[in-house]
Order: C-alpha cells, then sequence, then structure tokens
C-alpha cells in the first residue's frame, strides 16, 4: 500500500509510479487514516517537505495510522529542494508506534510554493527529467525491499521552523484568502482540499484545518485566492502527469 499526501499533485504521481513498479495500490493518507492496515506487508508514504518540515496535516494523519511492525516501510519526500525534518519527524512518530521505517529518500519537484514568493513554479519543470533517474533507483531500492536512510536525519533550520510557536507563525502568514470579489463559487477549491478544509455556499470560505498546501490557490479558476499578493494565472501549477479532476475528492 503507497499513501499520499498532496496539493498540486506531485507526491500523487511519485505513490503512483511506485505503485505501477511495485503492482501495489495507491491510497491518500486522509483515506488511511481511516482504516487497518496491519495486515499490510509493504507500507510506503510519500508526502512533501514544507519549510523543512512535515506538513502538520501528514503528522496528525500518520500519528492515525494502523501498521504493523513486521511491515517493510518507506518514506519518500517531494521537495523543491532540501528535506529539513520531513524524515525525521515521520520516524519518530512511527518509532513511537513500534513501527521502523527501513528504507527513506527524497525526489526533486517543481516548487509549487515558489509562486507566493513571485516565483513560477512551471520553470522548474527540468526537475522531472532530472531526477528521473533517481527515481528509477528508488523504485529498485523499493521491490529489493532494501534498507537505506537518505537525507533522514535531523537539521538545526528543520528544528528551528519547526517549533510550535514558528511554525503557528508560517501558517498564519501563508494561509490562502479568498477574494469573495473574484469567486465564482464553482467549488474547485473545495473539491481538492485534502484536508476538506473549505466550504463554498455561494462564496469558498476556508477553515481553520489549512496545512497551507496551496492546492487550491493553483487550481482556482478566477485566481480569487491568493496569500496576500496579486497570483498570476501563468503561476499556477499541478504536475504534468495528471488531470486536476484527479486531485478531486482524493
Amino acid at each position: 500500500m503507497i499513501l499520499y499526501f498532496t496539493g498540486t499533485g506531485n507526491s500523487m504521481v511519485v505513490a503512483r509510479k511506485i505503485a505501477d513498479a511495485t503492482g501495489d495500490r495507491t491510497l491518500s493518507l486522509t483515506e488511511a487514516a481511516g482504516q487497518d492496515l496491519s495486515t499490510e506487508k509493504v507500507v510506503g508514504l510519500v508526502y512533501p517537505c514544507y519549510d523543512f518540515n512535515t506538513p502538520p496535516a501528514v503528522r496528525e494523519l500518520v500519528a492515525r495510522l494502523c501498521i504493523s511492525p513486521d511491515a517493510y516501510v518507506f518514506i519518500i519526500v517531494t521537495c523543491g529542494a532540501q528535506t529539513g525534518n520531513s524524515i525525521w519527524k515521520v520516524r519518530r512518530l512511527l518509532k513511537q508506534k513500534g513501527v521502523s521505517v527501513a528504507y527513506c529518500h527524497k525526489i526533486r519537484m517543481p516548487d509549487n510554493s515558489a509562486t507566493i514568493f513571485g516565483r513560477n513554479p512551471n520553470e522548474q519543470l527540468w526537475k522531472l527529467e532530472k531526477y528521473a533517474s533517481r527515481m528509477e533507483h528508488i523504485i529498485d531500492d523499493i521491490k529489493a525491499h532494501r534498507h537505506g536512510s537518505h537525507f533522514g536525519a535531523p537539521g538545526l533550520v528543520g528544528s528551528l521552523l519547526g517549533l510550535p510557536s514558528m511554525e503557528r507563525k508560517i501558517l498564519g502568514s501563508f494561509k490562502p484568502t479568498v477574494d469573495p470579489d473574484r469567486c465564482i463559487g464553482c467549488g474547485l477549491c473545495a473539491q481538492v482540499c485534502p484536508m476538506g478544509n473549505i466550504v463554498v455556499d455561494g462564496k469558498a470560505a476556508i477553515g481553520d484545518r489549512c496545512t497551507v498546501c496551496i492546492g487550491c490557490l493553483h487550481a482556482c479558476p478566477q485566481q480569487a485566492i491568493t496569500t496576500g499578493k496579486p497570483f498570476p494565472k501563468e503561476h499556477q501549477y499541478h504536475h504534468p502527469d495528471i488531470q486536476i479532476q484527479d486531485l478531486r475528492n482524493r
């Protein structure tokens, strides 16, 4: 079973590629958190790194997983550049549940958060080709049930940014907001939100469980969702191997 958490499809695509190669199946972490996975012999976790750490929602969902201590467990983190403490935190969570992580690695992807800082993630598509060989290497390792800890150690920056006070500040600073003058109430943002955190009643409203994946921002056809600055349509991103409908209600 390959479990994933995604805002714009990067982690979904990686999970699908691994599942296709291993004959396994994929499931979103949101769905998996309510299921008994104790009979699964292989459990993979694929999720992004946000601000040098694991997204709060991923930690919450992983803490609710029921995995056998005998399972071969691996973690693959998708990131713009660095993994920070994103692997280490989940390894620690699983260890508290008596589950050991046998293998961990990272895959660099177009950084969907780049748009928050005025950069276009679609200009980073070169990463998909550059790191394709690493993806093949990772798949070979997983198929062989190899052990290895790559990019899994804690670091100072991740520790500092992961402090509860800092994390609350970051989430508050970058939490998306809805411009009611531009919102047409189409509901697409609610459909792609992995946390079910958006309600549409005439206009969209973002709740208090936002993990700042900004999938809603990238999906909005009216560019009605922003993080405090104008958001150009050409900066909207989703992984080129999927369609927006793949992200709906997964």
